[in-house]
């Protein structure tokens, strides 16, 4: 039984872009058949002194092409994103939900697609729950909606439950979770493997029924191990591997850990009550997604 988070070695596929390759078989920024998952920021609540908030690039190539989804981009993430890639390349945005450590970056983003040197960009898909538009125009200081004129940057379309969505070689479905604001948890099924992405949750049934039988669960861990939780808001670490277990999943990656907070506690007590790889996030890890 794992008791901390697996030490990466060439059998794990895991890598860090932040430094000396994790993985002989890889280099940092290259991108194989498998599918990827690349974090940029991981800081729950907000940024941290390491990490900006949460978001996580899922990347896959098929015959040559390329598709590249981002999973939210919360407070500082921006910054981070544009090293790991051009944001030009990327083929959509999927926000789990609109809490600014989830989201707020997309200000920044329009500020460049409208703006940068490279500018005008093409407006991105970006699949959001309701009302994105407005809380990024809010956020833009814009007292009309219309007139942040995000539609030059963002392609807002809904999301909604029980629909699937095909984002190039990617196949994208969700489910709403328990937290106190419209939230949702996110599967991407590739070609090599299925990641899934539990955003902000408590325990519950949609999210354990949503990631089962996938390689890989992407799962918050806000809360250490303690009596009296809140309920409807957040995981703790044993909750996450409890999740885990119960869906089958293979490899256990753990984010969103305050930066107040210790990971390596979150790990422990998820290696507990999961048997499979456990992965603390941090900026820069490559985690391959099935494919092995």
């Amino acid at each position: 039984m794992s008791a901390g988070p697996a030490a990466a070695g060439p059998s794990d596929a895991v890598r860090s872009d932040a430094g000396p390759a994790q993985d002989s078989t890889a280099t940092a920024g290259a991108v194989g058949d498998a599918a990827e998952l690349v974090v940029v920021g991981c800081s729950g609540s907000g940024p941290g002194p390491d990490s900006a908030a949460s978001a996580y690039l899922v990347r896959a190539t098929v015959d040559g092409v390329t598709t590249t989804v981002l999973l939210d981009l919360g407070a500082g993430a921006f910054g981070p994103l544009q090293r790991q890639v051009d944001p030009r390349r990327i083929d959509a945005i999927v926000l789990s939900h609109l809490h600014a450590d989830h989201c707020v970056d997309l200000a920044a983003w329009d500020v460049a697609a409208a703006y940068s040197a490279t500018a005008p960009w093409r407006p991105v898909v970006t699949y959001a729950p309701a009302g994105a538009a407005d809380r990024i125009a809010r956020i833009s200081e814009v007292d009309d909606p219309r007139e942040a004129k995000l539609g030059r940057s963002l392609d807002f379309r809904p999301l909604r439950q029980g629909r699937t969505e095909r984002i190039g070689c990617f196949t994208l479905t969700v489910a709403r979770v328990a937290h106190p604001v419209e939230t949702y948890a996110l599967r991407l099924e590739g070609p090599t493997g299925t990641l899934v992405y539990s955003g902000d949750t408590g325990p519950c049934a949609a999210l354990d029924d949503l990631a089962r039988g996938a390689d890989l669960l992407l799962a918050e861990a806000s809360f250490p191990d303690a009596d009296g939780l809140p309920a409807d808001l957040h995981l703790s670490g044993r909750q996450a591997g409890e999740c885990a277990a119960a869906a089958g999943v293979g490899t256990l990656v753990l984010t969103h850990v305050p930066a107040w907070e210790d990971p390596q506690e979150r790990a422990v007590e998820a290696g507990r009550v999961f048997t499979g790889r456990i992965i603390l996030a941090r900026p820069g890890v490559v985690v391959e997604v099935g494919g092995r």
